[in-house]
Protein backbone atom coordinates (compact mmCIF):
# COMPACT_ATOMS: atom_id res chain seq x y z
CA UNK A 1 0.00 0.00 0.00
CA UNK A 2 1.84 3.28 -0.94
CA UNK A 3 1.91 6.42 1.49
CA UNK A 4 -0.85 8.64 1.38
CA UNK A 5 0.63 11.57 3.73
CA UNK A 6 3.15 14.03 1.64
CA UNK A 7 4.93 16.81 2.31
CA UNK A 8 3.56 19.94 0.10
CA UNK A 9 5.51 22.29 -2.15
CA UNK A 10 7.39 25.10 -0.73
CA UNK A 11 5.11 27.49 -3.10
CA UNK A 12 2.09 26.46 -2.12
CA UNK A 13 2.43 25.95 1.57
CA UNK A 14 3.68 29.73 1.62
CA UNK A 15 0.27 30.63 0.07
CA UNK A 16 -1.47 28.59 1.84
CA UNK A 17 0.75 30.08 5.01
CA UNK A 18 0.06 34.01 3.59
CA UNK A 19 -3.31 33.60 4.83
CA UNK A 20 -3.03 34.12 8.25
CA UNK A 21 -0.70 37.24 7.54
CA UNK A 22 -2.04 38.80 4.38
CA UNK A 23 -6.31 38.87 4.42
CA UNK A 24 -6.86 41.81 2.23
CA UNK A 25 -4.40 45.35 1.04
CA UNK A 26 -4.51 46.82 4.75
CA UNK A 27 -2.89 44.00 6.15
CA UNK A 28 0.25 44.49 3.91
CA UNK A 29 0.44 48.15 4.76
CA UNK A 30 0.26 47.36 8.51
CA UNK A 31 3.24 45.28 8.34
CA UNK A 32 5.01 47.06 5.97
CA UNK A 33 4.92 50.26 8.56
CA UNK A 34 5.45 47.88 11.61
CA UNK A 35 8.86 47.29 9.84
CA UNK A 36 9.39 51.21 9.21
CA UNK A 37 8.28 52.02 13.04
CA UNK A 38 10.79 49.20 14.01
CA UNK A 39 13.85 50.59 11.71
CA UNK A 40 13.99 53.41 13.55
CA UNK A 41 12.62 55.79 10.99
CA UNK A 42 11.38 59.70 11.30
CA UNK A 43 9.44 60.25 8.58
CA UNK A 44 6.79 57.21 6.57
CA UNK A 45 5.37 58.17 3.66
CA UNK A 46 2.40 55.76 2.39
CA UNK A 47 1.29 55.18 -1.44
CA UNK A 48 -1.97 53.52 -2.73
CA UNK A 49 -3.40 52.88 -5.70
CA UNK A 50 -6.97 51.77 -6.62
CA UNK A 51 -7.34 50.95 -2.37
CA UNK A 52 -4.05 48.91 -2.51
CA UNK A 53 -5.18 45.76 -4.85
CA UNK A 54 -2.88 47.77 -7.80
CA UNK A 55 -0.13 49.55 -5.10
CA UNK A 56 1.14 49.37 -1.82
CA UNK A 57 4.30 51.91 -1.15
CA UNK A 58 5.78 52.52 2.05
CA UNK A 59 8.86 54.95 1.90
CA UNK A 60 10.85 55.68 5.15
CA UNK A 61 14.02 56.86 6.26
CA UNK A 62 15.18 53.95 8.66
CA UNK A 63 18.29 52.34 9.36
CA UNK A 64 18.12 50.77 6.01
CA UNK A 65 19.53 47.15 5.25
CA UNK A 66 22.58 45.43 3.24
CA UNK A 67 21.57 43.20 -0.04
CA UNK A 68 22.44 40.02 2.44
CA UNK A 69 19.53 41.46 4.88
CA UNK A 70 17.08 42.37 2.00
CA UNK A 71 17.70 38.13 0.96
CA UNK A 72 17.18 36.71 3.79
CA UNK A 73 14.12 39.40 5.14
CA UNK A 74 12.32 37.09 2.74
CA UNK A 75 13.20 33.85 4.00
CA UNK A 76 10.58 32.64 6.51
CA UNK A 77 10.81 33.36 10.16
CA UNK A 78 13.74 35.15 9.43
CA UNK A 79 13.96 38.25 11.58
CA UNK A 80 16.44 41.00 13.16
CA UNK A 81 13.91 41.54 16.18
CA UNK A 82 14.73 38.65 18.59
CA UNK A 83 17.56 35.92 18.78
CA UNK A 84 15.93 33.54 21.72
CA UNK A 85 13.09 31.78 22.54
CA UNK A 86 13.11 33.90 26.14
CA UNK A 87 13.17 36.95 23.47
CA UNK A 88 9.03 35.99 22.60
CA UNK A 89 8.26 36.70 26.23
CA UNK A 90 9.53 40.06 26.56
CA UNK A 91 8.39 41.77 22.67
CA UNK A 92 9.56 45.32 22.51
CA UNK A 93 9.36 45.68 18.68
CA UNK A 94 6.33 46.00 16.59
CA UNK A 95 7.40 43.00 14.53
CA UNK A 96 9.06 39.44 15.76
CA UNK A 97 7.98 36.56 13.91
CA UNK A 98 9.77 37.12 10.61
CA UNK A 99 6.41 35.50 8.90
CA UNK A 100 4.97 38.84 6.80
CA UNK A 101 7.88 39.50 4.03
CA UNK A 102 8.04 36.05 2.94
CA UNK A 103 4.27 35.70 3.16
CA UNK A 104 3.92 38.79 1.26
CA UNK A 105 6.24 38.51 -1.18
CA UNK A 106 4.29 34.92 -2.15
CA UNK A 107 1.16 36.29 -3.00
CA UNK A 108 2.46 39.22 -4.91
CA UNK A 109 5.11 41.75 -6.64
CA UNK A 110 7.76 43.15 -4.88
CA UNK A 111 10.34 46.03 -5.30
CA UNK A 112 12.50 46.93 -3.31
CA UNK A 113 15.38 49.42 -2.29
CA UNK A 114 17.38 49.56 0.83
CA UNK A 115 20.43 51.98 2.26
CA UNK A 116 22.05 51.54 5.46
CA UNK A 117 24.50 54.44 4.98
CA UNK A 118 24.91 57.82 4.42
CA UNK A 119 26.98 57.70 1.13
CA UNK A 120 24.20 56.81 -1.26
CA UNK A 121 24.95 53.00 -1.62
CA UNK A 122 22.38 51.21 -2.17
CA UNK A 123 20.61 47.76 -3.56
CA UNK A 124 17.46 47.21 -5.68
CA UNK A 125 15.57 43.98 -5.55
CA UNK A 126 12.67 42.90 -7.79
CA UNK A 127 10.21 39.91 -6.56
CA UNK A 128 7.71 38.27 -8.63
CA UNK A 129 5.73 35.17 -6.09
CA UNK A 130 8.55 34.59 -3.71
CA UNK A 131 11.37 34.81 -6.52
CA UNK A 132 13.71 36.64 -7.32
CA UNK A 133 13.96 38.36 -10.87
CA UNK A 134 16.01 40.94 -10.77
CA UNK A 135 18.79 42.70 -8.13
CA UNK A 136 21.54 45.18 -9.10
CA UNK A 137 23.04 48.67 -7.11
CA UNK A 138 21.75 51.91 -6.60
CA UNK A 139 22.69 55.39 -5.87
CA UNK A 140 20.28 56.00 -2.66
CA UNK A 141 19.18 57.86 0.16
CA UNK A 142 19.43 56.29 3.15
CA UNK A 143 16.17 54.26 4.35
CA UNK A 144 13.78 51.31 2.60
CA UNK A 145 11.37 51.96 -0.07
CA UNK A 146 9.03 48.61 -0.76
CA UNK A 147 6.45 48.65 -3.56
CA UNK A 148 3.98 45.48 -3.13
CA UNK A 149 2.11 45.37 -6.71
CA UNK A 150 -1.28 42.95 -7.68
CA UNK A 151 -1.98 41.28 -4.45
CA UNK A 152 -3.06 38.13 -5.02
CA UNK A 153 -2.11 37.73 -8.60
CA UNK A 154 -1.07 34.22 -8.80
CA UNK A 155 -4.48 33.21 -6.06
CA UNK A 156 -6.96 34.61 -8.24
CA UNK A 157 -9.95 33.21 -5.93
CA UNK A 158 -8.35 34.88 -2.83
CA UNK A 159 -8.39 37.83 -5.30
CA UNK A 160 -11.52 37.74 -6.17
CA UNK A 161 -12.44 37.49 -2.46
CA UNK A 162 -11.54 41.41 -1.92
CA UNK A 163 -14.29 43.41 -1.56
CA UNK A 164 -14.94 47.10 -3.65
CA UNK A 165 -12.26 49.84 -3.60
CA UNK A 166 -14.39 51.68 -1.26
CA UNK A 167 -14.53 49.01 1.90
CA UNK A 168 -10.72 47.90 1.24
CA UNK A 169 -9.83 52.04 1.42
CA UNK A 170 -11.69 52.30 4.36
CA UNK A 171 -9.64 49.14 5.92
CA UNK A 172 -6.48 51.09 4.40
CA UNK A 173 -7.02 54.54 6.43
CA UNK A 174 -8.15 52.43 9.83
CA UNK A 175 -4.82 50.76 9.56
CA UNK A 176 -3.24 54.54 8.97
CA UNK A 177 -5.07 55.59 11.88
CA UNK A 178 -3.89 53.44 14.13
CA UNK A 179 0.14 53.67 13.25
CA UNK A 180 -0.21 57.62 13.02
CA UNK A 181 -2.40 58.41 16.07
CA UNK A 182 0.61 56.16 18.46
CA UNK A 183 2.99 56.98 16.67
CA UNK A 184 2.48 61.21 16.92
CA UNK A 185 6.21 62.00 17.35
CA UNK A 186 7.05 60.65 13.46
CA UNK A 187 6.25 62.56 10.63
CA UNK A 188 3.71 60.98 7.79
CA UNK A 189 1.99 61.12 4.81
CA UNK A 190 -0.76 59.15 2.78
CA UNK A 191 -1.67 59.72 -0.71
CA UNK A 192 -4.00 57.70 -2.55
CA UNK A 193 -4.49 57.50 -6.27
CA UNK A 194 -1.99 60.65 -6.50
CA UNK A 195 -3.87 62.88 -4.34
CA UNK A 196 -2.68 63.75 -0.68
CA UNK A 197 -5.12 62.84 1.98
CA UNK A 198 -2.97 63.06 5.04
CA UNK A 199 0.31 65.35 5.77
CA UNK A 200 1.13 64.77 9.52
CA UNK A 201 4.01 66.71 10.95
CA UNK A 202 5.21 65.70 14.60
CA UNK A 203 3.02 66.94 16.98
CA UNK A 204 1.54 66.35 20.59
CA UNK A 205 -0.57 63.17 20.66
CA UNK A 206 -3.70 65.89 21.55
CA UNK A 207 -2.68 67.76 18.00
CA UNK A 208 -2.54 64.04 16.02
CA UNK A 209 -5.74 63.09 17.36
CA UNK A 210 -7.10 66.26 16.24
CA UNK A 211 -4.90 66.36 12.85
CA UNK A 212 -6.46 62.97 11.55
CA UNK A 213 -9.84 63.11 12.91
CA UNK A 214 -10.67 66.91 12.64
CA UNK A 215 -11.49 70.05 14.61
CA UNK A 216 -14.39 68.96 15.79
CA UNK A 217 -12.96 66.67 18.17
CA UNK A 218 -11.41 68.94 20.17
CA UNK A 219 -13.95 70.41 22.35
CA UNK A 220 -14.58 66.56 23.44
CA UNK A 221 -11.35 65.10 24.24
CA UNK A 222 -11.14 64.33 28.28
CA UNK A 223 -7.30 64.38 28.66
CA UNK A 224 -6.85 60.38 31.04
CA UNK A 225 -3.53 59.81 33.46
CA UNK A 226 -3.40 56.97 36.00
CA UNK A 227 0.10 55.30 37.46
CA UNK A 228 -0.30 51.79 39.28
CA UNK A 229 1.87 49.03 39.69
CA UNK A 230 0.32 46.60 37.31
CA UNK A 231 0.18 49.60 34.32
CA UNK A 232 0.62 53.08 33.48
CA UNK A 233 -2.86 54.70 31.85
CA UNK A 234 -2.47 57.87 29.87
CA UNK A 235 -4.63 59.09 26.62
CA UNK A 236 -7.82 60.48 25.78
CA UNK A 237 -11.72 59.55 26.09
CA UNK A 238 -14.90 61.33 24.36
CA UNK A 239 -17.53 62.91 26.22
CA UNK A 240 -20.45 60.76 25.70
CA UNK A 241 -22.22 63.75 23.77
CA UNK A 242 -19.86 62.69 21.05
CA UNK A 243 -20.66 58.54 21.36
CA UNK A 244 -21.51 56.84 17.63
CA UNK A 245 -23.32 54.32 16.75
CA UNK A 246 -20.45 53.08 15.22
CA UNK A 247 -17.30 51.51 16.86
CA UNK A 248 -15.06 53.58 14.18
CA UNK A 249 -13.45 56.41 17.66
CA UNK A 250 -11.97 53.23 20.07
CA UNK A 251 -8.84 52.96 19.96
CA UNK A 252 -6.66 50.66 22.05
CA UNK A 253 -2.64 50.59 22.23
CA UNK A 254 -0.68 48.55 24.36
CA UNK A 255 3.01 49.56 24.41
CA UNK A 256 1.88 51.20 21.15
CA UNK A 257 0.81 48.28 19.71
CA UNK A 258 -2.13 48.64 18.15
CA UNK A 259 -4.92 45.88 19.42
CA UNK A 260 -8.18 44.47 19.95
CA UNK A 261 -9.40 43.78 23.64
CA UNK A 262 -13.23 42.92 24.26
CA UNK A 263 -12.71 42.72 27.80
CA UNK A 264 -10.96 46.27 27.52
CA UNK A 265 -13.55 47.51 25.63
CA UNK A 266 -16.43 45.88 28.07
CA UNK A 267 -14.55 47.84 30.63
CA UNK A 268 -14.77 51.00 29.30
CA UNK A 269 -17.88 50.84 28.12
CA UNK A 270 -19.64 50.12 31.91
CA UNK A 271 -17.58 52.95 32.92
CA UNK A 272 -20.57 55.13 30.68
CA UNK A 273 -23.54 53.68 31.99
CA UNK A 274 -26.30 56.08 32.39
CA UNK A 275 -24.47 58.38 30.40
CA UNK A 276 -24.85 56.98 26.80
CA UNK A 277 -28.29 56.52 24.98
CA UNK A 278 -28.82 52.82 23.52
CA UNK A 279 -27.37 51.82 20.49
CA UNK A 280 -24.09 54.22 20.89
CA UNK A 281 -20.59 53.37 21.77
CA UNK A 282 -18.19 55.35 23.76
CA UNK A 283 -14.76 57.13 22.06
CA UNK A 284 -11.70 56.97 23.49
CA UNK A 285 -7.99 56.77 22.88
CA UNK A 286 -6.35 54.69 25.58
CA UNK A 287 -2.48 53.82 25.93
CA UNK A 288 -1.68 50.85 27.97
CA UNK A 289 1.97 50.88 29.22
CA UNK A 290 3.00 48.00 30.86
CA UNK A 291 6.19 45.63 31.27
CA UNK A 292 6.55 43.35 28.37
CA UNK A 293 6.81 40.53 30.27
CA UNK A 294 3.26 41.00 31.62
CA UNK A 295 2.17 40.18 28.16
CA UNK A 296 1.79 37.81 25.65
CA UNK A 297 1.51 38.97 22.33
CA UNK A 298 2.41 36.27 19.93
CA UNK A 299 -1.52 34.65 20.46
CA UNK A 300 -2.15 35.38 16.11
CA UNK A 301 0.33 36.21 13.33
CA UNK A 302 -2.04 39.27 12.49
CA UNK A 303 -0.62 40.56 16.41
CA UNK A 304 -3.78 42.46 17.31
CA UNK A 305 -4.39 40.21 20.23
CA UNK A 306 -3.07 40.32 23.62
CA UNK A 307 -3.41 37.96 26.65
CA UNK A 308 -2.70 39.87 29.95
CA UNK A 309 -1.12 38.21 32.74
CA UNK A 310 -3.13 39.80 35.14
CA UNK A 311 -6.76 40.65 32.95
CA UNK A 312 -9.03 40.97 36.25
CA UNK A 313 -7.27 44.15 37.82
CA UNK A 314 -6.38 45.31 34.73
CA UNK A 315 -9.96 45.45 34.46
CA UNK A 316 -10.64 47.48 37.33
CA UNK A 317 -7.74 49.84 36.97
CA UNK A 318 -9.41 50.81 33.62
CA UNK A 319 -12.59 51.27 34.71
CA UNK A 320 -11.84 52.96 38.27
CA UNK A 321 -9.39 55.44 35.80
CA UNK A 322 -12.52 56.43 33.17
CA UNK A 323 -14.97 56.85 36.04
CA UNK A 324 -12.33 59.58 37.79
CA UNK A 325 -11.81 61.03 34.57
CA UNK A 326 -15.70 61.22 33.69
CA UNK A 327 -16.66 62.30 37.18
CA UNK A 328 -13.86 65.08 37.04
CA UNK A 329 -15.30 66.65 33.40
CA UNK A 330 -18.63 66.17 34.86
CA UNK A 331 -18.27 68.21 38.20
CA UNK A 332 -15.42 70.77 36.81
CA UNK A 333 -16.83 74.46 36.43
CA UNK A 334 -17.33 75.39 32.84
CA UNK A 335 -17.02 79.00 31.45
CA UNK A 336 -20.26 79.20 29.30
CA UNK A 337 -19.72 82.17 27.68
CA UNK A 338 -23.05 81.27 25.24
CA UNK A 339 -25.04 81.25 28.10
CA UNK A 340 -28.80 82.63 27.94
CA UNK A 341 -28.61 85.66 30.12
CA UNK A 342 -32.65 84.63 30.42
CA UNK A 343 -31.64 82.40 32.97
CA UNK A 344 -29.18 84.57 35.60
CA UNK A 345 -30.98 85.46 38.41
CA UNK A 346 -31.07 89.17 39.07
CA UNK A 347 -29.68 91.28 41.17
CA UNK A 348 -32.82 92.56 42.80
CA UNK A 349 -33.79 89.05 43.46
CA UNK A 350 -30.47 88.01 45.17
CA UNK A 351 -31.74 88.99 48.82
CA UNK A 352 -35.38 89.09 48.08
CA UNK A 353 -37.28 86.26 50.27
CA UNK A 354 -38.38 83.17 48.29
CA UNK A 355 -42.52 83.07 48.21
CA UNK A 356 -44.39 80.53 49.37
CA UNK A 357 -46.64 78.54 46.56
CA UNK A 358 -50.03 78.69 47.23
CA UNK A 359 -52.01 75.38 47.53
CA UNK A 360 -55.49 75.18 46.33
CA UNK A 361 -57.71 72.63 47.01
CA UNK A 362 -60.92 71.32 45.88
CA UNK A 363 -63.42 71.32 48.37
CA UNK A 364 -66.08 69.37 45.95
CA UNK A 365 -63.82 66.28 45.71
CA UNK A 366 -64.64 63.02 46.87
CA UNK A 367 -62.84 60.43 47.05
CA UNK A 368 -65.31 57.46 47.65
CA UNK A 369 -67.46 58.65 44.73
CA UNK A 370 -67.82 56.01 41.90
CA UNK A 371 -67.76 56.98 37.91
CA UNK A 372 -69.62 54.86 35.69
CA UNK A 373 -67.71 54.65 32.59
CA UNK A 374 -69.16 57.67 30.12
CA UNK A 375 -69.29 59.71 32.96
CA UNK A 376 -65.70 59.45 33.29
CA UNK A 377 -65.11 59.54 29.53
CA UNK A 378 -67.65 62.79 29.53
CA UNK A 379 -65.81 64.52 31.94
CA UNK A 380 -62.31 64.04 29.95
CA UNK A 381 -62.62 64.40 26.34
CA UNK A 382 -59.33 64.88 25.67
CA UNK A 383 -58.40 61.41 27.23
CA UNK A 384 -56.11 59.27 25.22
CA UNK A 385 -57.90 56.61 23.16
CA UNK A 386 -55.15 54.06 23.92
CA UNK A 387 -56.26 54.45 27.87
CA UNK A 388 -60.19 54.39 27.33
CA UNK A 389 -62.18 51.79 25.93
CA UNK A 390 -65.47 52.56 24.10
CA UNK A 391 -68.24 50.51 23.38
CA UNK A 392 -69.40 49.41 20.07
CA UNK A 393 -73.25 48.08 20.62
CA UNK A 394 -75.61 47.04 23.14
CA UNK A 395 -74.13 43.25 22.60
CA UNK A 396 -70.84 45.00 24.26
CA UNK A 397 -68.69 43.92 21.25
CA UNK A 398 -65.24 46.00 20.99
CA UNK A 399 -64.89 47.80 17.94
CA UNK A 400 -61.70 47.94 16.12
CA UNK A 401 -59.90 50.34 18.09
CA UNK A 402 -56.30 50.62 17.66
CA UNK A 403 -53.87 51.54 20.92
CA UNK A 404 -50.55 51.70 22.17
CA UNK A 405 -48.72 49.55 24.26
CA UNK A 406 -45.42 49.87 26.52
CA UNK A 407 -44.77 52.31 24.07
CA UNK A 408 -43.49 50.10 21.59
CA UNK A 409 -46.20 48.64 20.05
CA UNK A 410 -49.57 49.10 18.43
CA UNK A 411 -52.32 46.60 18.86
CA UNK A 412 -54.84 46.65 16.61
CA UNK A 413 -57.54 43.88 14.93
CA UNK A 414 -58.95 42.50 12.27
CA UNK A 415 -61.99 40.15 11.55
CA UNK A 416 -60.60 37.58 12.50
CA UNK A 417 -57.29 38.07 14.58
CA UNK A 418 -55.50 40.69 16.90
CA UNK A 419 -52.45 42.02 15.49
CA UNK A 420 -49.46 43.21 17.41
CA UNK A 421 -46.97 45.85 15.41
CA UNK A 422 -43.30 46.84 16.13
CA UNK A 423 -43.49 50.51 15.75
CA UNK A 424 -39.93 51.10 14.43
CA UNK A 425 -39.75 47.96 12.46
CA UNK A 426 -42.81 49.54 11.15
CA UNK A 427 -41.61 52.80 9.88
CA UNK A 428 -39.06 51.39 8.97
CA UNK A 429 -40.47 49.49 6.56
CA UNK A 430 -42.40 52.73 5.37
CA UNK A 431 -39.77 55.15 4.94
CA UNK A 432 -37.32 52.66 3.11
CA UNK A 433 -39.67 52.18 0.41
CA UNK A 434 -40.46 56.29 0.10
CA UNK A 435 -36.51 56.57 -0.37
CA UNK A 436 -36.12 53.68 -2.51
CA UNK A 437 -39.26 55.21 -4.52
CA UNK A 438 -37.10 59.16 -4.32
CA UNK A 439 -33.66 57.29 -5.48
CA UNK A 440 -34.93 55.40 -8.22
CA UNK A 441 -38.39 58.33 -9.74
CA UNK A 442 -36.43 61.10 -8.75
CA UNK A 443 -39.58 62.39 -7.01
CA UNK A 444 -37.71 63.58 -4.02
CA UNK A 445 -39.23 66.22 -2.14
CA UNK A 446 -36.85 68.49 -0.29
CA UNK A 447 -37.69 70.79 2.36
CA UNK A 448 -35.51 74.58 2.85
CA UNK A 449 -33.72 74.90 5.71
CA UNK A 450 -33.89 78.45 7.94
CA UNK A 451 -30.76 77.77 8.74
CA UNK A 452 -27.99 75.85 7.06
CA UNK A 453 -26.53 72.86 9.07
CA UNK A 454 -22.53 73.01 8.84
CA UNK A 455 -20.78 69.55 9.29
CA UNK A 456 -16.91 69.21 9.11
CA UNK A 457 -16.03 66.27 7.85
CA UNK A 458 -13.07 64.26 8.64
CA UNK A 459 -10.42 62.96 5.85
CA UNK A 460 -11.42 59.31 5.57
CA UNK A 461 -15.34 61.12 5.75
CA UNK A 462 -14.60 62.94 2.99
CA UNK A 463 -13.25 60.59 0.70
CA UNK A 464 -15.80 58.31 0.96
CA UNK A 465 -18.43 60.99 0.70
CA UNK A 466 -17.32 62.06 -2.87
CA UNK A 467 -18.20 58.42 -3.73
CA UNK A 468 -22.18 59.06 -2.94
CA UNK A 469 -22.73 62.26 -4.07
CA UNK A 470 -25.20 61.13 -7.23
CA UNK A 471 -27.22 59.25 -4.28
CA UNK A 472 -27.48 61.79 -2.23
CA UNK A 473 -28.42 64.43 -4.63
CA UNK A 474 -30.74 61.98 -5.65
CA UNK A 475 -32.50 61.66 -2.21
CA UNK A 476 -33.79 65.62 -1.85
CA UNK A 477 -30.14 66.96 -0.40
CA UNK A 478 -29.03 70.50 -1.40
CA UNK A 479 -25.32 71.38 -0.06
CA UNK A 480 -22.70 73.29 -1.13
CA UNK A 481 -18.95 71.01 -0.42
CA UNK A 482 -15.68 73.64 0.51
CA UNK A 483 -12.91 71.32 1.34
CA UNK A 484 -14.03 69.72 4.40
CA UNK A 485 -16.63 71.68 5.35
CA UNK A 486 -20.56 70.95 4.18
CA UNK A 487 -22.95 73.11 3.85
CA UNK A 488 -26.58 71.39 3.82
CA UNK A 489 -29.12 74.04 2.66
CA UNK A 490 -32.25 71.60 1.65
CA UNK A 491 -32.98 67.75 3.38
CA UNK A 492 -35.74 65.24 2.55
CA UNK A 493 -39.13 66.25 3.68
CA UNK A 494 -38.63 63.25 5.56
CA UNK A 495 -36.49 64.01 8.07
CA UNK A 496 -37.05 67.39 8.81
CA UNK A 497 -37.66 66.56 12.37
CA UNK A 498 -34.14 64.37 12.96
CA UNK A 499 -30.43 65.37 13.83
CA UNK A 500 -29.79 65.56 10.40
CA UNK A 501 -25.74 65.49 11.41
CA UNK A 502 -25.85 63.27 13.64
CA UNK A 503 -27.86 60.52 10.56
CA UNK A 504 -24.77 61.74 7.84
CA UNK A 505 -21.98 60.69 10.28
CA UNK A 506 -23.58 57.46 10.48
CA UNK A 507 -24.07 57.08 7.14
CA UNK A 508 -20.42 57.65 6.26
CA UNK A 509 -18.85 56.25 9.61
CA UNK A 510 -21.02 52.56 8.97
CA UNK A 511 -17.98 49.61 8.05
CA UNK A 512 -20.72 48.35 5.93
CA UNK A 513 -20.92 50.96 3.81
CA UNK A 514 -20.70 50.31 -0.11
CA UNK A 515 -20.10 46.27 0.97
CA UNK A 516 -22.16 44.93 -1.90
CA UNK A 517 -22.57 41.47 -0.05
CA UNK A 518 -25.13 43.24 2.36
CA UNK A 519 -26.65 45.30 0.05
CA UNK A 520 -28.43 44.85 -3.05
CA UNK A 521 -26.92 48.38 -4.12
CA UNK A 522 -25.51 51.92 -2.84
CA UNK A 523 -28.78 52.57 -3.22
CA UNK A 524 -30.54 50.20 -1.09
CA UNK A 525 -27.67 51.00 1.83
CA UNK A 526 -28.86 54.70 2.42
CA UNK A 527 -32.42 53.78 2.17
CA UNK A 528 -31.64 51.28 4.73
CA UNK A 529 -29.65 53.62 6.52
CA UNK A 530 -31.54 56.99 6.75
CA UNK A 531 -35.08 54.49 7.66
CA UNK A 532 -33.24 53.38 10.65
CA UNK A 533 -32.04 56.59 11.38
CA UNK A 534 -35.26 58.59 11.19
CA UNK A 535 -38.06 55.97 11.80
CA UNK A 536 -40.39 56.63 14.96
CA UNK A 537 -38.19 55.58 17.80
CA UNK A 538 -39.05 52.72 20.51
CA UNK A 539 -40.54 54.43 23.90
CA UNK A 540 -41.83 57.35 21.93
CA UNK A 541 -45.79 57.61 22.58
CA UNK A 542 -48.14 58.31 19.35
CA UNK A 543 -51.41 59.63 19.28
CA UNK A 544 -54.48 57.81 18.46
CA UNK A 545 -54.10 59.52 14.81
CA UNK A 546 -50.28 59.09 14.59
CA UNK A 547 -50.67 55.16 15.16
CA UNK A 548 -54.14 54.92 13.01
CA UNK A 549 -51.44 56.66 10.36
CA UNK A 550 -48.73 53.92 10.83
CA UNK A 551 -50.71 51.22 10.89
CA UNK A 552 -52.68 52.58 7.07
CA UNK A 553 -48.97 53.27 5.35
CA UNK A 554 -47.45 49.88 6.69
CA UNK A 555 -50.35 47.98 5.40
CA UNK A 556 -50.03 49.97 1.74
CA UNK A 557 -46.53 48.94 1.77
CA UNK A 558 -45.48 46.10 -1.30
CA UNK A 559 -43.56 44.36 1.83
CA UNK A 560 -45.65 44.94 4.87
CA UNK A 561 -44.45 41.54 7.11
CA UNK A 562 -40.35 42.61 7.01
CA UNK A 563 -38.36 45.41 7.97
CA UNK A 564 -35.34 46.36 5.88
CA UNK A 565 -33.15 43.96 7.53
CA UNK A 566 -35.73 41.53 7.17
CA UNK A 567 -36.66 41.45 11.53
CA UNK A 568 -40.46 40.33 11.22
CA UNK A 569 -42.82 43.43 12.16
CA UNK A 570 -45.91 42.03 13.21
CA UNK A 571 -47.36 39.01 14.45
CA UNK A 572 -51.00 38.24 14.65
CA UNK A 573 -53.19 36.14 17.15
CA UNK A 574 -56.07 34.43 16.53
CA UNK A 575 -59.07 33.11 18.59
CA UNK A 576 -57.53 29.78 18.91
CA UNK A 577 -54.02 31.16 19.62
CA UNK A 578 -55.48 33.29 22.35
CA UNK A 579 -58.07 30.41 23.76
CA UNK A 580 -54.83 28.46 23.89
CA UNK A 581 -53.26 30.85 26.94
CA UNK A 582 -56.25 30.20 28.97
Amino acid sequence: MSDIVKILPIEVSNKIAAGEVVQRPSSVLKELLENSLDANSSKIKVIIKNAGKNLIQVIDDGDGMSIKDMHSSFIKHATSKINSIDDVFSISSMGFRGEALAAISSVSMIEMTSSKNLENEGYFIEMVGGKIINEKELSLDKGTSIKVKNIFFNVPARRNFLKSDFVELRHIMNVFHNIAVSNHEIEFSLINNEEEIFYLKKESLKKRIISVFGEKIREHLIPIKENTQIANLNGFILKPEFAKKSRSNQFIFVNNRPIKSQFINHSISSSFDGLLRDGYYPGYFLFINMDPVKIDVNVHPNKTEIKFDDDQSLYSIINSAVKHCLGIYQISPVLDFEKDSSMDISYNQINTDPKIPSIEVDSEFNPFKIFNEEDFIKKDSNLELSDSLSYANEDNKLSSKIFQIFNKYIVSTSKSSLIIINQNLAHQRILYEDFLKSIFESSSESQKLVFPIEITLTKSQLILFKKITTDFDSLGFVYDLSNTLLSISSVPSQLINNSIEEIIEDILDDENIFDKSKNLSYSDFFAKKLSKSSSIKTGQSLNSNEQEFLVNQLFSCKEPNLSPDNKQIFITLNKNDIENRF
